[in-house]
This record gives C-alpha cells, sequence and structure tokens, in this order.
C-alpha cells in the first residue's frame, strides 16, 4: 500500500521536467559568478596592484580553493539538516558581495577577501544543485543529470569568462565586468526564492533504496570511506582533486602564459574562455554517455585527455593550435566532471550521500588551491611554461590509479 509520500511525490527527470530546469538555470548563474574572474583578476593583480610574483598573483584562487574546499565539507550536513533550498540562498547572499568588494577594493588583500566570499557561494549553492538533481532523478538518470549541471555551471562561467574579458577590453579591468556581476548574484537569489525544496523526494528515496544502511555512519566514517578506505570512492576523490589543481593552474597561468605569447586582452579572453565553455557543451553529452558505457573508462580516459590536451597547447606556438588544445582539455575534463559526481552516487547510500559529495567537492575543489600553490612556485622557480608542463604530469597519474584501483560503479 502506498503512503501519502508515494501518492505526492514522484523520483525521475521527466516527472520533476519544470524543478530540474529551474536547477540548471539556477547553476548557469553560480557558473557565472567564477567566470567574472577567471580573465580579469590574474590581469588586475600584475597591472593594477603591481604583483611580480606569481604566487602572489595566484593568491586570489588560493584563498578561494580553500575557503570552497572547507564549506564543501559542511555543505552535505547542513544541506541534511536545515534542507537544500535553505542553503541554496544562504550561498547567494554571500555571493551578492563579491563584485561589491572587487569593485571597491583598494588594496590586493581586498580581492582575497572578496574569493573567500566567492568559495563560500560556490560551494553552497554549486552543492545544493548537485544535491537536489540526485534528490529527483532515478539512479540510471544521474550521470545525465550531472551533465546538463554541470553543463550549465560551466557555459555560464564560460560565457561570462568571455563577457568580461570584452568589457575589460573596451572599458577597464574594473569596475565595468563587475556592474554585470552584480546582476548575476540578484537574479540567482531571486530565482531560488522560487525553487522547490527537494526534502520529500530524498525521504522518498531513503524509504526504497537498500535497507544495509539503516542509521547514517558518522562523519569521521564517511571522511575515511570516502578519502582513503574505499578504492572506488578513493579513487574518484583523487581524480576530483587532480582535476581541479589542473584547473587552478589554468585559470591562474593560461592568462599570463597568453599574453606573454604577445595575445590582446580580447583574444586572451576567449582562450580562457573556450576551455570551459567545450567542458560545459561536451557534458551533455559525456554524462549521459555514463549512465550507458560506465563510469570507469570515461574517467581513465578522461583523465589522460586532459593531460595531452595541455602539453599539446605549450608545444603549439599558433592560435589555431591553441584553440585546438582549449577545446581538446574541455572535453577531458568534461569526461570525467559530471561522472565522478555520478560514480560517488552510485556508491553512497541516500543517507549518507550528501555527505560523501561534501567530502569528495571537499577534496576536488581543494585542487584550486593546491594547484594555484603549485604553479606558482613553479612558475616562480623554473618558469610559466614549465610549470604548466609539470602539473600536466599529474592527471595522468591519476587515470593510472583509476584504471587499476576502481570498480565499475554503474550496474
Amino acid at each position: 500500500m502506498q503512503t501519502s509520500l508515494d501518492q505526492t511525490i514522484r523520483i525521475g527527470l521527466k516527472e520533476n521536467r519544470f524543478l530540474f530546469m529551474m536547477l540548471v538555470v539556477v547553476n548557469l548563474f553560480v557558473g557565472s559568478m567564477v567566470g567574472l574572474e577567471r580573465t580579469v583578476l590574474p590581469l588586475l593583480g600584475e597591472k593594477t596592484f603591481g604583483l611580480a610574483s606569481a604566487t602572489a598573483t595566484l593568491s586570489f584562487i588560493v584563498s578561494f580553493g580553500f575557503t570552497k574546499a572547507m564549506v564543501n565539507f559542511l555543505a552535505g550536513a547542513l544541506a541534511d539538516r536545515w534542507g537544500r533550498k535553505k542553503v541554496l540562498v544562504v550561498g547567494w547572499m554571500f555571493g551578492i558581495a563579491v563584485p561589491l568588494l572587487v569593485i571597491v577594493a583598494d588594496s590586493w588583500w581586498w580581492i582575497i577577501g572578496a574569493n573567500i566570499l566567492l568559495g563560500i557561494n560556490q560551494a553552497l549553492a554549486w552543492s545544493m544543485t548537485v544535491n537536489m538533481k540526485m534528490d529527483i532523478v532515478h539512479p540510471t538518470q544521474r550521470g545525465l543529470a550531472l551533465g546538463w549541471n554541470e553543463f550549465a555551471g560551466y557555459v555560464g562561467l564560460a560565457g561570462t569568462t568571455a563577457i568580461s574579458g570584452y568589457l575589460a577590453a573596451q572599458y577597464a579591468l574594473r569596475p565595468e565586468p563587475f556592474y554585470f556581476g552584480i546582476g548575476i548574484a540578484l537574479l540567482g537569489l531571486v530565482l531560488s526564492l522560487f525553487i522547490k525544496d527537494t526534502g520529500n523526494h530524498l525521504r522518498m528515496q531513503k524509504q526504497h533504496a537498500s535497507t544495509e544502511a539503516k542509521e547514517s555512519p558518522s562523519m569521521g566514517t564517511i571522511f575515511r570511506t570516502t578519502t582513503f578506505s574505499n578504492p572506488t570512492l578513493s579513487s574518484c576523490t583523487f581524480s576530483g582533486l587532480v582535476t581541479n589543481l589542473k584547473d587552478g593552474m589554468a585559470w591562474g597561468l593560461f592568462p599570463l602564459f597568453f599574453t606573454t605569447a604577445g595575445l590582446s586582452v580580447g583574444k586572451v579572453g576567449f582562450l580562457v574562455a573556450l576551455y570551459p565553455a567545450a567542458w560545459g557543451i561536451f557534458q551533455l553529452f559525456t554524462g549521459g554517455l555514463s549512465d550507458r558505457w560506465g563510469r570507469k573508462w570515461m574517467i581513465v580516459s578522461g583523465m589522460w585527455v586532459q593531460a595531452l590536451a595541455i602539453w599539446g597547447i605549450l608545444i603549439s606556438n599558433s592560435f589555431t593550435g591553441w584553440v585546438i588544445g582549449a577545446i581538446f582539455m574541455g572535453l577531458g575534463t568534461a569526461m570525467v566532471y559530471p561522472t565522478l559526481l555520478a560514480a560517488i552516487s552510485d556508491v553512497a547510500h541516500p543517507s549518507w550521500r550528501a555527505s560523501s559529495l561534501g567530502v569528495y567537492r571537499s577534496w576536488r575543489d581543494s585542487g584550486y588551491a593546491f594547484g594555484a600553490l603549485l604553479a606558482g612556485v613553479l612558475a616562480d622557480l623554473l618558469n610559466i611554461t614549465w610549470a604548466i608542463g609539470l602539473v600536466a604530469l599529474l592527471p595522468l597519474i591519476a587515470g593510472l590509479v583509476v584504471a587499476f584501483r576502481m570498480a565499475e560503479t554503474l550496474k
């Protein structure tokens, strides 16, 4: 006999298509907040604040990455306690202050502070769009749902990267690009206020899930399981960390690399935007394909494509070659990003899935900080080209780890 909850709540993408598409649009705005900075801030540090050291210039990514990582760790527990929607709205409240701080900043410390707030915004808001989609879809739709989620976020990121680069080229590095950011934050907040919470969908999934985990394990147990003890979960976690470590390097060093090669701010903005644009668009296909072909070898191949694409950019000496390299780097990232999230969701029980995803996203997004630190130190000790090339070794190693340790999660 069905309960009243069963009669009013349905699980499935088709059954929840309006809510699903609202969440997709919200994540477009979430990703757009990061895109505001990808072209402008590395150049702002060098040209406006006079930072000569690559390590100092990339410090804003370090503050963003470590903040996002720490808050990701808490986001799952907060969502389970407060509900997904409340956490999503709180995330946007932090986001509104980010462009305002960048506009009025009179020292680099203000920029670092703005990126701490951006890290909180991204951790809370993006985490909730992931968890809410996992609440409302069938297990066999996870890859597709996360592909759409990440597609929206990174297309938004790419779009505002290109727009902010254009505005910076036409006017100045600030404030004009960040006026646009204020509008994005306000739209994201307003739309989130009208989204329906997914608490009832989650309760239904818990009722229908395997009874092997009637009680949620402790947060310490979930942390150890996701980070170390479970070979599949820990392999996914390491791959996620390395993917964003590479992205932290690309965020900080590629604008400087292309500027050193003699490109204008407009062309640098185009190339820097092309990589996340390809990343976003390809995820429309790779997430769904992982629901058919499986997770493991999609992840292995994607890690290796990332490494080869970075080396391709370095050995090229033409704009066309850099365009091709950026597209393939986006393809490799798209092959792993929604697939890793889907694999974690395949393994973790609904009763502790949000917490496991929080641990995974904490390690993954700490990669931004580790990548910026590593890339900055290597660039200062050697040069930008060597720093980029050495960082590319890590996706190659992560692919080998997944190939030998991870089990296929799609049943």
